[in-house]
């Protein structure tokens, strides 16, 4: 008995000793983790918080020095992003960072144990960032020259924003149509073909360099999903027989407008007839395909005018909205910083973007406003990205992002969906009455679905056609061709002329060029 019970106490002490051995040791690499991810999110916030001014700086005024300024401080944060990427290695955090016992301090360490980008050489990546530079800033200052007629005045220079948005959106002519479409493209994406390939290339280095195949395969890693791509085709699979009555019924309704010489029956819609430069949401054209014309308008933007709104107006009212959620109210700085409106006689990214600034204080909306319904509801999609920020400010600077690169895009598109409704805008002003009956239902859902239903193969068609690019599927030889083939099959859509190879219609989209993801 008494040997059982030596026996015993040894194996009871050793095991003791061994657990305790692990918890000390867990523990001390748990605090090594701390005071690492400490340092390490405070000094990325500051370079971080820099890093957004300058870029706020080139995006609202594109100029040569800003460039030089935005690129000299990317070049800076990509040489500290490979210092730290050493010492992270010299301190093998990369072989035992998923050993932390503290959940929030392994997913904190997971975040920071890609190194991105700056894994290039220093001239690959200062090149990266000069093309992608580039590719925007010819995006952006890309107008058109034709005369048109809009809201009763001859504009002979149209930019996207506001004149050939708002063409696209009113005229009903054929051949004007179909020549703004073509020329937008000529002085955009046709431009930056070329700058693309390399970007193309530079990119997928860089993703090698990080451990992954090609650049898809990275932009799709935050997901945490290995069927992601899957998932979403099975997702698009479902809802494609909701899209292909709705398409069915708008090409219809084309054909009325349009007439037979423009619009087959049973073949893809041309491009350029609805309402949208990419066609990817067609409210623009719900004037012409209103199942209940008799019914009053659901499109409140000649009220706006009427009432005299401004830019500053509709950012105050989507304010209101969200604060009578008890949500948080734009800061001061908010008011004193954001760009509502194109100042005259300057280039800017026109493109809607809000921005957090790391610094747990500044948060900022650019937006190139005009008094629309859609503008309107761009606003307090936006706004929604920055309650967003305003509740996570508080967080380690690698927690201040969406939990996917999804969730941004849901919270803004979620919290002003109601924004939407004829219940809402009359409530605000907008509309003069609410008619309650099956008609005027069947009217605003419709109008719901030429926005929401027929953007998801365009969502879907931007990212699968760039994951394709990423992986060689599509070569240099098929960029345009592959693109028509995409559309057509995804979205029952075809060019209104003919294409070529010495096109590049996708660099005519922002987030192409400005190499932002769109799935999300």
């Amino acid at each position: 008995m008494k040997g059982i019970t030596c026996v015993t106490l040894c194996v009871y002490t050793a095991c003791l000793m061994l657990a305790t051995s692990r918890a000390l040791d867990g523990s001390g690499l748990d605090a090594s983790a701390e005071q690492y991810l400490s340092r390490r999110n405070a000094e990325v916030a500051r370079d971080a918080n820099k890093m957004s001014l300058a870029s706020w700086a080139y995006d609202c005024n594109l100029t040569e020095t800003n460039k030089q300024t935005m690129m000299a401080l990317q070049n800076e944060n990509a040489a500290k992003s490979k210092s730290e990427w050493e010492q992270w290695k010299l301190l093998k955090w990369d072989e035992k960072w998923n050993q932390t016992t503290d959940p929030n301090l392994r997913r904190q360490l997971k975040q920071f144990s890609v190194q991105g980008m700056s894994a290039l050489p220093s001239d690959k990546f200062s090149n990266l960032s000069e093309i992608t530079a580039d590719m925007v800033a010819t995006y952006s200052t890309a107008h058109v020259d034709m005369c048109v007629e809009l809201q009763n005045e001859s504009v002979c220079d149209l930019n996207l924003e506001p004149e050939l948005t708002q063409l696209l959106d009113q005229v009903r002519d054929y051949n004007v149509l179909t020549e703004a479409w073509v020329r937008w493209r000529d002085a955009s994406g046709k431009r930056v073909r070329n700058n693309f390939l390399e970007y193309v290339q530079l990119s997928n280095e860089a993703a090698r360099l990080n451990g992954f195949s090609d650049m898809s395969e990275m932009w799709l890693d935050p997901y945490e999903s290995p069927s992601f791509q899957s998932d979403i085709e099975k997702i698009w699979q479902e809802v494609k027989p909701l899209y292909e009555q709705l398409h069915a019924y708008v090409r219809r309704k084309l054909r009325e407008e349009y007439g037979a010489n423009h619009v087959n029956l049973t073949g893809p819609i041309p491009a350029s007839i609805l309402g949208n430069m990419w066609a990817q949401s067609w409210g623009g054209i719900y004037d012409l395909v209103q199942p209940f014309p008799n019914k009053p308008t659901l499109d409140v933007t000649a009220a706006m005018k009427s009432q005299g709104y401004t830019a500053k107006k509709m950012f105050e009212l989507a304010d209101k909205f969200y604060t009578e959620l008890n949500l948080i109210a734009m800061p001061a700085s908010f008011w004193e910083k954001s760009v509502l409106t194109k100042p005259p006689s300057v280039d800017m990214v026109c493109h809607a973007s809000a921005w957090d600034f790391y610094d747990g204080q500044d948060f900022r909306i650019k937006m190139c406003t005009d008094i629309t319904m859609d503008d309107l509801f761009t606003i307090h999609h936006e706004m929604g990205h920055i309650e967003y920020y305003l509740h996570y400010k508080d967080q380690p600077y690698v927690f201040r992002s969406g939990a996917n690169p999804g969730f941004h895009e849901a919270v803004g598109d979620s919290l002003a969906l109601s924004v939407r409704t004829p219940k809402h805008l009359h409530k605000i002003g907008l509309l003069e009455q609410i008619v309650d009956d099956e008609e005027s239902d069947i009217n605003f859902l419709m109008k719901v679905a030429l926005d929401k239903v027929t953007f998801l193969p365009f969502g879907y068609l931007i990212d699968k056609y760039r994951w394709r690019v990423f992986s060689g599927n599509i070569t240099a030889q098929d960029l345009n061709c592959e693109w028509w083939n995409m559309r057509y099959e995804l979205q029952g859509l075809k060019p209104p002329v003919q294409r070529s190879e010495e096109d590049f219609d996708p660099g005519a989209k922002y987030h192409v060029v400005a190499d932002v993801p769109y799935i999300r």
